[in-house]
């Protein structure tokens, strides 16, 4: 992650009085779920 993109989060969680693990979180939880014949490992 680049220093730029780290503080952008760094100073949105602080303006959210939120975690950054929390926004990570939320956005990870809002992807659609893999299609589970399509993984690939590797």
């Amino acid at each position: 992650m680049t220093d730029r993109r780290y503080y952008k989060l760094l100073l949105l969680s602080a303006q959210m009085d939120r975690t950054i693990s929390s926004l990570v979180d939320e956005w990870i939880d809002s992807l659609p779920e893999p299609q589970k014949e399509n993984i690939t490992v590797g």
